[in-house]
């Protein structure tokens, strides 16, 4: 792979304001910072079951999907996306929220299976191969022992940071969208080298 595949980054999460802060929408945080800091729009795509802005860094451009599907649907606007701009499954980069990871930890893959995550199972059912690049950005998982952990995960996800969390937040939303840059300069492989090393970011609280 080389640094000029990545054409499109997608954001998983749910619609609404509802969500907005949601443990659960790290994705659409991620690129409607990224947006903002380009002075892009986000525009409704109905053909693309989404919301599409375009970017450019340089000469290159790169467009941000954020899903209007909802999670568990999130394959479906990314298959037509895809279609649409006639990318290949190798340029794209999804951006998901990870409960077994520490707050603030990053994971770059090429591949990998949905661990549970329905965005990433609906991804994988829609595209039908697990060979897509994805960031898992890690969110914590809710305390306790696993039995009630099991029982406080969709309250966790679809629950807002904390603010103490919230701080922490913001420097994994930069991160990640240095990462993104990255991606772009020198390739998946050579920036997950990069990216996969950066230890979990500490509240300072």
């Amino acid at each position: 792979m080389s640094h000029e595949d990545l054409r499109i980054v997608v954001g998983l999460g749910n619609p609404g304001s509802e969500y907005t802060h949601t443990r659960h929408n790290i994705g659409f945080m991620i690129l409607n910072k990224l947006a903002e800091k380009h002075s892009a729009n986000f525009k409704n795509k109905k053909n693309l079951f989404g919301q599409i802005a375009e970017i450019r860094n340089g000469t290159k451009q790169l467009r941000l999907l954020l899903p209007e599907t909802y999670m568990n649907n999130s394959g479906q606007a990314i298959r037509a996306c895809l279609n649409w701009y006639d990318i290949e499954i190798s340029q794209i980069l999804v951006l998901v929220d990870d409960m077994d990871l520490p707050l603030g930890r990053l994971r770059l893959r090429t591949s990998g299976g949905s661990g549970g995550h329905k965005g990433l199972l609906s991804t994988i059912q829609h595209l039908q191969t697990e060979n897509f690049p994805r960031l898992r950005v890690g969110i914590g998982a809710p305390a306790g022992l696993d039995e009630t952990r099991k029982l406080n995960t969709v309250s966790h996800v679809l629950g807002n940071f904390s603010k103490e969390e919230q701080p922490v937040i913001e420097k994994v939303l930069d991160e990640v969208i240095i990462g993104i840059d990255l991606i772009q300069q020198i390739g998946f492989i050579k920036a997950s080298n990069q990216l996969n090393r950066c230890m979990p970011l500490q509240n300072e609280f």
